[in-house]
């Protein structure tokens, strides 16, 4: 079983100044997740190398036992820090691609030709894709085969619109995904701010949140049984 997690390599809060990147939980959950299942686990971004983390969520209040299992494990830190340049995957390489989130994507990812060619493959190979929290804005520009939005007509979740505003960042980012979604003719579903909430519809596996990751990569192994 080899899975494809593709981090952001885009550091920068639109013009605030700030840092933003990849969330470290909506990396280290999953990770784990998946690799406690046996699977092989291939990094990239589209830069390659060490993705941005998110400082944010390197603060204290945002550590979860996935996060600090991540801070005793070398290893993993190692891959992290040695992301493989996008452009060198090959989709037929994996059976499955996870996105972690962090308010980096909706900047490179969301935009990326190569990531939005690699989900074009995996969604007319019918082959499961998860994207959780941000991470689903990178699917704003893939199309499927009849040349539609991917999303169109589908069940989709992603960081809401209420989620966005509380962290007071609804002026900052290019997009708001609970909207974008809402105009691409996506079916946008949320469940509470920072609760669980995960749908899946067909291939495609979204979560709504940093606290939806586990269960988004939990779906994305179930997709895989």
């Amino acid at each position: 079983m080899n899975i494809l997690l593709v981090l952001t390599s885009h550091d920068q809060l639109g013009d605030t100044g700030k840092k933003t990147g990849f969330w470290l939980e909506e990396f280290a959950a999953p990770y784990y997740v998946f690799k406690d299942a046996g699977a092989n686990i291939t990094l990239a971004s589209p830069k390659g190398g060490q993705p941005p983390l998110d400082p944010k969520s390197d603060e204290a209040d945002a550590q979860t036992a996935e996060t600090e299992r991540f801070r005793q494990d070398p290893a993993a830190q190692q891959l992290l820090a040695n992301t493989l340049p996008l452009a060198q995957v090959n989709a037929a390489d994996f059976d499955a691609v996870f996105y972690p989130g962090g308010h980096g994507p909706l900047w490179d990812l969301a935009n990326d030709a190569t990531s939005i060619a690699l989900l074009e493959t995996f969604a007319r190979a019918d082959k499961p894709a998860a994207l959780v929290c941000h991470a689903p804005g990178a699917l704003i520009k893939v199309r499927g085969a009849d040349g539609k939005p991917w999303i169109a007509g589908r069940r989709v979740t992603g960081f809401s619109n209420s989620e966005e505003d509380a962290v007071g960042l609804t002026k900052v980012v290019p997009f708001l995904i609970e909207d974008e979604f809402q105009r691409l003719g996506g079916h946008y579903e949320k469940g509470p701010d920072w609760q669980s909430f995960v749908v899946t519809d067909g291939r495609l596996v979204t979560g709504q949140n940093p606290g939806s990751s586990a269960a988004c990569a939990q779906a994305l192994l179930q997709q895989l049984a």
